[in-house]
C-alpha cells in the first residue's frame, strides 16, 4: 500500500481547492448583501444579536466567526473581496499555509454566520477540505516548485474524507427512502431535484432500464468503492477512476451548487505521482520536489482527525436514526454528509407574483429556478444561488421555517433596489405592487414535441395577498426586528 509520491497530487489539490474557494468567494461578494446586509433578508448583525442573547458568554466558542469584530456591510464586503482574492491567487499557484489558513478563517466565518442560507453540506465540506489543505502547504514559500515532498498520510487522511463524504451518501438513501432499494428515485430525481439544468431534461426522458442502472451504479460507487480506497494501488485506481466519473455524472445531470467538483477534488486523492503522471507527465519534473522533511505536525494533524471523526463514525455506523450534512463541532473540522435521502415525486414551486389592480398577477421571475414553461432551465454550476435554491424548499417545509419569505415580500411592496436584484426580470421595473402574493404552482417537464420546457398547473397559495398596510406583515415585520 505504498505511495508513490504525491508531489502532483498536492499541486492539483491546492489548485482544485483554490477553484472551489474562487466560486465560494465570489458568491458572497455578489450575494451577502442580499441574505446578509443590514437591508438584507436575514440581516447579520440582528442574527448576532439573538445568538449573543441566547448564548451569553458562550457565544463566540459556540459560533466563531469574524463577524463579532463588525457586523457591518463594510466587513461582509471585505471578508468576500479579501477571500475571493486569496482564492484566485491560490488558484493561479500561491502556495503558503498561512494564505490557506486565511481562506480557511474567512469560509468559517461566513458559515457560520450564513443561517439557512449556508445550513448545507458543500459549505462545511469545503470547510473540511481547506482545513486539510492548509496543512499541505509550507509556511516559509509562496511557491509550488522546489517544495518538500508531502508526508504520505495526508493522502489517507484525504481519501478518509472521500470515504465518509460516499459512504454517507449512500447509507442515507438505503435507509432514508424504499425507491433507492426498489431503484426508482431516478425516475423522479431528475425532474423533481432543487435546480435542474437542461441536461437534466434528456435524464429525466430516459427509459425505466436506465433509471434503474442509474441507482445501481449509484449504490455500487457509495457503498462499496470507497472501501477500495485502503487498497493498494491497482484498486485505488478503479476507485479513484469510478470515483471521478460518477461525480461528472452528477454534475452533468443538475445544478448542485459546487458540491459535486468539491467532491471530484478531493477524489483525485484516490491516487497518487505516478498515475497522476500520465496526465501531467511533465509536471513533477516541473515542480523539482526536495526530499520529505521529518514531519511531526502531519501526524498530529491525524491525531486531530482520528479525535473528531469519532461522532461521524458513531452516526454512520451506531445511531438509530442517521443525519446527515452535520458538523460535530463549530469549526467544521470532521462532518457526515448525504445527499437526497428521500427522494419527492411532484414538484411544487413557490411563485412570488405581484399584482397593480388586484386582478391580473404578474410573475417576479428568478434567475435560475423555474418560472415561464417556456424559459430553458439555466446552467450555473459550480456557481449558486442561494435565494433560488433556498425557495425550493418553502413547498417541502412551509413558510413557517423561511419566515425570511415575508422579509422578502415586505420588501418587493416597497420596491427596494437590492430586492428586485435578486430576480431576473419583475413585472413592474421599480415601480411598487399594490399587493404581492407567494402562489403555489405544480411543475412537471413538458412531454416531448412541446416548444415548452416547463408544464404548471396553479395549486392554491403559500402567502395570501399582502399590502404594505396589512397587519399581518406589519405585525412579523416588526417580530423580526425588520
Amino acid at each position: 500500500m505504498r505511495d508513490q509520491g504525491t508531489d502532483v497530487l498536492r499541486f492539483v489539490l491546492l489548485r482544485g481547492v483554490g477553484l472551489v474557494y474562487t466560486v465560494a468567494f465570489l458568491v458572497v461578494v455578489r450575494q451577502a448583501p442580499l441574505l446578509l446586509g443590514r437591508e438584507g433578508l436575514t440581516p447579520l448583525h440582528l442574527f448576532l444579536g439573538r445568538v449573543k442573547e441566547n448564548l451569553g458568554a458562550e457565544a463566540l466558542s459556540r459560533l466563531p466567526t469574524l463577524f463579532w469584530l463588525d457586523d457591518s456591510d463594510a466587513a461582509l464586503f471585505l471578508v468576500g473581496w479579501m477571500g475571493l482574492a486569496l482564492a484566485v491567487a491560490t488558484l493561479a499557484g500561491l502556495t503558503n499555509a498561512a494564505v490557506l489558513a486565511g481562506l480557511w478563517v474567512l469560509h468559517v466565518s461566513v458559515v457560520n454566520a450564513g443561517q439557512d442560507w449556508y445550513g448545507y453540506g458543500w459549505e462545511t465540506l469545503l470547510c473540511e477540505v481547506g482545513f486539510l489543505a492548509i496543512w499541505l502547504a509550507p509556511l516559509s514559500s509562496f511557491s509550488p516548485r522546489g517544495l518538500p515532498s508531502p508526508h504520505p498520510v495526508h493522502a489517507w487522511l484525504w481519501r478518509w474524507l472521500v470515504f465518509r463524504i460516499m459512504l454517507g451518501a449512500g447509507l442515507i438513501k438505503m435507509r432514508g427512502d424504499d425507491c433507492w432499494s426498489e431503484l426508482t428515485c431516478l425516475a423522479w430525481h431528475y425532474e423533481t431535484q432543487p435546480n435542474p439544468h437542461p441536461l437534466s431534461l434528456l435524464f429525466h426522458r430516459a427509459p425505466m432500464w436506465f433509471h434503474q442502472a442509474g441507482a445501481l451504479f449509484n449504490h455500487l460507487v457509495e457503498l462499496v468503492v470507497p472501501l477500495f480506497l485502503f487498497l493498494p494501488r491497482p484498486a485505488r485506481a478503479v476507485a479513484g477512476v469510478l470515483l471521478v466519473a460518477f461525480q461528472l455524472v452528477l454534475i452533468a445531470s443538475g445544478n448542485l451548487a459546487f458540491l459535486n467538483w468539491l467532491t471530484l477534488v478531493a477524489c483525485l486523492a484516490a491516487f497518487d505521482d505516478a498515475h497522476l503522471s500520465r496526465i501531467f507527465p511533465r509536471l513533477g519534473e516541473w515542480l523539482a520536489p526536495r526530499p520529505r522533511r521529518r514531519n511531526h505536525w502531519a501526524w498530529l494533524l491525524v491525531v486531530l482527525v482520528t479525535w473528531r471523526s469519532a461522532p461521524v463514525v458513531q452516526n454512520l455506523f451506531f445511531r438509530e436514526r442517521q443525519v446527515m450534512n452535520r458538523s460535530f463541532d463549530p469549526l467544521h473540522l470532521v462532518n457526515t454528509y448525504g445527499a437526497f435521502g428521500s427522494v419527492g415525486q411532484e414538484r411544487f414551486e413557490a411563485v412570488i407574483q405581484g399584482t397593480r389592480d388586484g386582478v391580473t398577477w404578474l410573475d417576479y421571475e428568478f434567475p435560475c429556478k423555474p418560472g415561464k414553461v417556456a424559459r430553458r432551465p439555466c446552467l450555473i454550476t459550480p456557481y449558486h444561488l442561494h435565494l433560488d435554491w433556498q425557495m425550493w424548499f418553502v413547498p417541502l417545509q412551509g413558510v413557517g421555517e423561511h419566515v425570511w419569505l415575508v422579509h422578502l415580500v415586505g420588501k418587493l411592496l416597497r420596491a427596494e433596489p437590492l430586492a428586485l436584484s435578486a430576480f431576473s426580470s419583475t413585472p413592474f421595473g421599480d415601480e411598487r405592487p399594490a399587493a404581492v402574493r407567494v402562489a403555489r404552482y405544480q411543475y412537471s417537464f413538458a412531454p416531448p414535441g412541446s416548444p415548452d420546457w416547463w408544464v404548471r398547473e396553479e395549486a392554491g397559495t403559500f402567502v395570501r395577498p399582502l399590502s404594505l398596510d396589512d397587519p399581518v406583515l406589519l405585525e412579523v415585520m416588526a417580530d423580526e426586528g425588520w
